[in-house]
């Protein structure tokens, strides 16, 4: 079997196994969230970032194409001079937190995306939000890590494969948009 055989493979036998309750508990979330007009906060680190800023994009326009009216949704990951200043003069472990603690209000949204679970700018993310009052959500790999644990809902793909483990985000991410339209 080559290579490409053996990714299909195994990332076809996650999705498949795949327990997809816990999606449908954000997927409800989120269109609390959008109701009562509440906040969508989303971070990741490398690849993970990426998806972060590509569910955002999904939730501000793609659940509500060409009619200004999406989920009002922001990537911490997305703003490199915040980041940056942040990392330079508090510390990189702070970036998403020291975001959210000037940002959020309680009852607002948490979403977090990370292979391993375990970064501490993604953990530090979630003890801040828990502790403002947000709901957590967290797309992990691996075995989760130390994210798994302190988030509310953990959306985990339990695979030691840091590509499908954001092949699997990505997916949540085009899961959850386009769930979100058969409910509008």
């Amino acid at each position: 079997m080559n290579l490409y055989e053996q990714y299909v493979n195994k990332i076809s036998a996650m999705l498949k196994a795949y327990d997809w309750r816990n999606v449908d508990l954000l997927v409800g979330d989120l269109v609390y969230c959008w109701a009562k007009k509440r906040r969508v906060f989303l971070c990741g680190n490398g690849g993970s970032a990426a998806n972060a800023n590509h569910l955002a994009n999904d939730l501000i326009y793609g659940v509500s194409p060409g009619k200004g009216d999406g989920i009002h949704a922001v990537s911490l990951s997305s703003n490199t001079s915040v980041m940056t200043c942040i990392s330079n003069d508090v510390s990189y472990d702070e970036i998403f937190a020291y975001q959210l603690s000037v940002m959020a209000e309680k009852n607002d949204l948490l979403i977090v995306f990370s292979g391993s679970g375990n970064s501490k700018n993604i953990v530090n993310a979630v003890r801040k939000a828990k502790k403002m009052g947000l709901k957590t959500y967290a797309v992990i790999g691996f075995t989760g890590g130390k994210v798994k644990d302190i988030v509310d809902v953990p959306i985990h793909f339990p695979i030691n494969d840091m590509q499908i483990s954001e092949d699997c985000q990505q997916i949540v991410g085009h899961m959850i948009m386009k769930r979100i339209l058969n409910i509008k």
